[in-house]
């Protein structure tokens, strides 16, 4: 049988604006494994935040990508927390900390620390970190290689960051802006796309046996990566445009169909 990769982002995607799982998407992305298809998530979140909706879906073995591409897991029931990290790619966040440093009044920074939580300058609002959480001094959010630097404010736009992320110019890191004023920040050259081009390779799959769906800026390499790609119907203009196909919203289940699609 010809294998085949799905690539799957969750927030925006696979969960709904309320941050549920619709029963109709968790039955199809079941349908879909159980086809053998293999069904790879691909987000931006923690493995600590991704590692509980993998086992909401039964997906226990394969593969998951976190942290935008920078950690690469290989998920085993029978290893401690049900994975092994396969792949960590880090960089040096103090560059880009100093340019960002008073570049917007209320912004808050997190580093990321793998398996822990995230170092960061200031509260960030409950429910948005997963893992533990500790406030530092400036100093120490550089003080060590990091997987992703988040830059947040409370106030401000996606376009405002957008425009922030021209003015000051962010060299040398790969950076996605999220729907609202939310900026991450991975090493160079890592996105969601490299990290499924090594999930790719291990599995055998022909790139043109490779599908992914997703809704943001952070899909976009991805999505160019995928010989069938699909941009979620509540998607930014600009990730539409890039995309094969345009399925529903979100809130209207819009990856059912694609998932059925595999079914065919």
């Amino acid at each position: 049988m010809v294998r085949r990769l799905l690539a799957i982002d969750l927030d925006g995607t696979m969960l709904q604006r309320n941050g549920l799982m619709s029963p109709a998407v968790r039955q199809g992305v079941h349908e879909v494994a159980e086809a053998g298809v293999d069904v790879v998530i691909a987000t931006g979140r923690t493995i600590g935040s991704t590692m509980p909706i993998l086992s909401h879906l039964g997906l226990t073995r394969g593969y998951a990508v976190c942290s935008n591409g920078a950690v690469t897991l290989e998920l085993n029931p029978d290893e401690p927390g049900g994975y092994r990290i396969l792949e960590v790619v880090t960089f040096d966040p103090g560059p880009a900390l100093e340019m960002l440093r008073g570049s917007w009044p209320d912004a808050v920074v997190a580093v990321e620390e793998i398996g822990v939580g995230f170092k960061v300058s200031g509260p960030f609002p409950d429910g948005e970190l997963v893992g533990e959480v500790r406030v530092v001094p400036w100093a120490e959010l550089s003080a060590s290689p990091a997987t992703r630097v988040t830059f947040r404010s409370p106030t401000g736009t996606a376009e405002d960051f957008l425009a922030l992320v021209e003015r000051i110019g962010l060299h040398s890191v790969n950076y996605a802006v999220g729907f609202t004023a939310w900026l991450d920040i991975n090493p160079e050259g890592v996105s969601k796309a490299s990290a499924l081009e090594l999930v790719r390779r291990r599995l055998s799959v022909e790139p043109w046996q490779t599908a992914a769906v997703g809704d943001q800026r952070n899909d976009v390499e991805m999505l160019h990566w995928a010989a069938r790609s699909v941009a979620m119907g509540n998607s930014p203009d600009e990730v539409k445009a890039i995309a094969d196909e345009v399925t529903l919203d979100v809130d209207q289940d819009g990856l059912v169909p694609v998932l059925r699609s595999f079914l065919d």
